[in-house]
């Protein structure tokens, strides 16, 4: 994935995450919301399957990226 694409992943990522802490879901809950959207957006940008956009994303581990 190239360098635009992955900030565009891992800001849907990382808002994601925020909106769902923010509205009162626990930390494994608002990552999952996150892996989703993220996965969602991969897909939409790259037009890869869903299966395969998620893979991507946990294999990639935004968590520890934006802790980074």
């Amino acid at each position: 994935m190239d360098a635009a694409v992955l900030e565009m992943v891992l800001t849907a990522f990382e808002e994601t995450r925020d909106d769902a802490l923010g509205h009162g879901h626990d930390l494994a809950q608002a990552v999952k919301e996150a892996t989703t959207a993220a996965a969602m957006c991969l897909s939409a940008m790259t037009g890869i399957e869903d299966a395969a956009a998620r893979a991507e994303i946990d294999a990639l581990n935004p968590v520890k990226m934006l802790a980074a």
